[in-house]
């Protein structure tokens, strides 16, 4: 009996330490970056002096998503400087766009915004790349208030 429960607690060890990573699909890529959340929305700010810069340029915006006990624990920390880790895909996240050929690129651009088919302007939820959450750790700092008119 002893040898068959070796056996499971090896197996179940390894499990774990398995599951601390998962794979990066083909299409994705696993970024780590600094910023503050409100709610479900996450903004990249310039990284503390002391920490890694992120190639993520400040004052974007990503949509969360993953489990809701990571969700709720970072919600919590709303307020505070935290470094967010997560897959996003690989063309949401190169500013240049897809390449389609020698030097020519698409980037995506906004449906107009209400008010007719001449209107120019763009939908600011449009291009929120969502960012899958695997982990967060805290930073030192507060998150930049915005200023009252």
């Amino acid at each position: 009996m002893k040898p068959l429960a070796i056996v499971a607690l090896v197996a179940s060890l390894s499990a774990g330490t398995l599951a601390q990573e998962k794979p990066v699909p083909k299409d994705s890529v696993r970024i780590s970056i600094p910023g503050c959340s409100k709610g479900q929305m996450f903004t990249t700010t310039e990284s503390p002096e002391h920490e890694s810069r992120s190639t993520i340029e400040p004052g974007r915006r990503f949509r969360l998503a993953g489990p809701k006990a990571i969700l709720k624990e970072i919600k919590a920390r709303e307020g505070s400087m935290i470094e967010v880790t997560g897959l996003v895909r690989k063309g949401q996240v190169d500013q240049r766009g897809v390449a389609i050929g020698d030097n020519v690129r698409v980037r995506p651009g906004g449906p107009p915004v209400a008010g007719g088919a001449g209107s120019i302007g763009r939908d600011p939820n449009y291009d929120q790349v969502i960012l899958d959450v695997e982990g967060w750790r805290q930073l030192v700092g507060e998150c930049p208030q915005k200023k009252a008119p």
